[in-house]
């Protein structure tokens, strides 16, 4: 059965780890946090179980036996809209970009302290977990709209698929049209981490949307880059 948005079902995890104490500390831990936690040490069968039983995130290692990290993101993200958390050994920052890039929602390089790795699973829930305050259902600048209740976006008739780290951006760009949102109010209100001026994250996760928004039609200048300050989604 799938748990991928399902609000009133305690999270689901998918833990595809191949080091088997590693995989198995981690998901423990987890269990003992209150969550379902499944776990898987091979990258292929890691993708099976993540397609067939759609979990709420995924605790991905970049590095796995049969099927590398990349590519169980690579193939899941065409039709897995559920939160993925990336664990690597590799510091290289190519490799965080070319995870963002995908559609990973956040980046941990290992050593893995589980208390951390928490911190971080939270923050990324967080974004995909209904806003309890009285909000707009829905938000329109010209072209674009978003619905929130459902993470749905869309320019004129044609959907745009988003991440939850995307669609939170985006919102927050529309609720502000017309302004400067800071890369530090992004960064503090979509990733939960204050903004170190170096990480380029919020700047991956934008050039992410502006390719799909181009592709639904909307002009690729709709969002600007402001020099040494951050975004503004240009008024209909």
């Amino acid at each position: 059965m799938s748990h991928e948005g399902a609000a009133n079902r305690a999270p689901t995890i998918l833990v595809i780890e191949d080091d088997a104490p590693l995989r198995e500390l981690v998901a423990s831990f987890l269990r003992a946090q209150g969550f379902t936690v499944m776990a898987e040490g091979d990258g292929a069968r890691g993708l099976a179980t993540l397609l067939r039983e759609r979990p709420t995130l995924v605790v991905l290692d970049w590095m796995l036996p049969s099927l590398m990290g990349v590519d169980v993101l690579r193939s899941a993200r065409a039709t897995y809209r559920g939160a993925v958390v990336v664990l690597t050994a590799n510091k290289a920052q190519i490799d965080e970009v070319v995870g963002l890039e995908l559609g990973a929602d956040d980046y941990v390089t290992k050593p893995v302290e589980p208390r951390i790795l928490l911190a971080r699973i939270r923050s990324v829930l967080r974004r995909y977990a209904p806003d309890e305050r009285v909000v707009r259902e829905e938000v329109r600048v010209g072209s674009l709209a978003l619905w929130r209740s459902s993470m749905r976006c869309s320019v004129g008739d044609a959907p745009v698929e988003l991440t939850a780290s995307e669609f939170a951006l985006l919102v927050i760009l529309a609720e502000h049209a017309g302004e400067v949102v800071t890369r530090e109010d992004l960064s503090r209100r979509v990733l939960g981490v204050a903004y170190d001026g170096v990480d380029r994250s919020i700047d991956v996760h934008v050039s992410r949307i502006r390719k799909k928004l181009e592709s639904a039609g909307l002009d690729r200048d709709a969002i600007r880059s402001i020099r040494a300050a951050g975004y503004l989604l240009v008024r209909g």
